[in-house]
């Protein structure tokens, strides 16, 4: 394991926490960040969101000076809306610039934006190229394997995609269609590392330091990316830190760090958000944390009725 480097940007290490929309706000990231992971990607942001001056869009836009390196990530498919956003944006500390063409969601497909990009390489060419021009920044894309099983075509859009300027590629290893189900297919990330020179980061089933190290000898991809396995689990990534470094398997944390975290999370979402948003956010985050704790059934029902700090804490003495 090493640093890598992406475009001029030196990340301390090769382990990355995915986007993901609704999970890696700033409090989350914050959190990744403390636990080693070399770099964080924000939340997906609309690029014609941006455009509009859409009020939610420059909340997600917030970057802590504390994060370590922190990739943004747009989503468009319009070139010149997304180049323009991209110029507009750039002078805010985050450290790359990355274009999802990933997102399964339906609204975001259906819109011809996210995944259904991978069904038109040429545009997606177009929209790198038009972005690397108005940018110092690193540019960095998302991909899927393909957008279904009939068409795999990871391997063609990862050339066009380093063609228009690319600095890193990331490949989930799972079609449109797979949404999050069934089991990646790290061949097609192997592939990928057969055609580019540019770094590839491996996302798909890697939830702890040992599939870390098996992703990284089988596909030969250059970083590893996290995305489900680090909900509720920021320790993740000094886990497969201890792993990659040393062959180190450290413990899980006890129900003491879970407890510790919990409120530290919520503290931070109180800061960032409020209270009543902040609160409300931090029920999924503390279902997750919980997740497989003796009565965490009866404890969900709880944590869906928590109004406030106090009633968060009052909880997590229970548990």
């Amino acid at each position: 394991m090493g640093k890598l480097l992406i475009g001029d940007v030196e990340l301390e290490n090769n382990i990355i926490l995915a986007p993901m929309a609704g999970v890696t706000d700033l409090p989350f990231r914050l959190l990744c960040s403390r636990q080693g992971a070399g770099l964080v990607c924000m939340e997906m942001i609309s690029a014609k969101a941006v455009l509009y001056k859409n009020k939610n869009t420059e909340s997600l836009l917030e970057i802590h000076p504390d994060e370590g390196p922190v990739s943004l990530q747009l989503f468009g498919s319009d070139p010149q809306i997304v180049s323009d956003i991209a110029r507009q944006i750039e002078e805010r500390p985050f450290s790359i610039l990355d274009i999802n063409m990933g997102c399964p969601m339906p609204k975001i497909v259906n819109n011809g934006e996210g995944s259904a990009l991978m069904k038109n390489p040429k545009l997606a060419g177009e929209i790198v190229s038009a972005v690397v021009k108005v940018i110092k920044k690193p540019v960095t894309v998302k991909i899927r394997s393909g957008f279904d099983k009939e068409h795999i075509n990871a391997v063609e859009m990862a050339k066009v995609i380093e063609d228009a300027g690319a600095s890193a590629i990331a490949v989930h290893a799972r079609t449109k269609e797979q949404l999050y189900a069934g089991e990646a297919d790290w061949e097609i990330i192997a592939k990928v590392k057969d055609v580019v020179s540019i770094p590839v980061i491996g996302n798909g089933d890697v939830a702890c330091g040992e599939s870390a190290a098996k992703m990284l000898k089988q596909t030969n991809c250059d970083a590893v990316m996290i995305g489900r396995a680090s909900r509720g689990n920021p320790w993740i990534f000094s886990q497969i830190r201890a792993y990659l470094e040393e062959g180190v398997v450290l413990p899980n944390p006890t129900k003491e760090e879970r407890k510790e975290m919990m409120l530290e999370h919520a503290r931070l979402q109180l800061e960032c958000k409020g209270e009543y948003t902040g609160i409300r956010e931090m029920r999924k985050h503390v279902s997750w944390y919980t997740a497989g704790m003796p009565h965490s059934a009866k404890l969900r029902q709880e944590i869906n009725s928590m109004e406030n700090f106090a009633s968060l804490e009052e909880l997590i003495k229970k548990i």
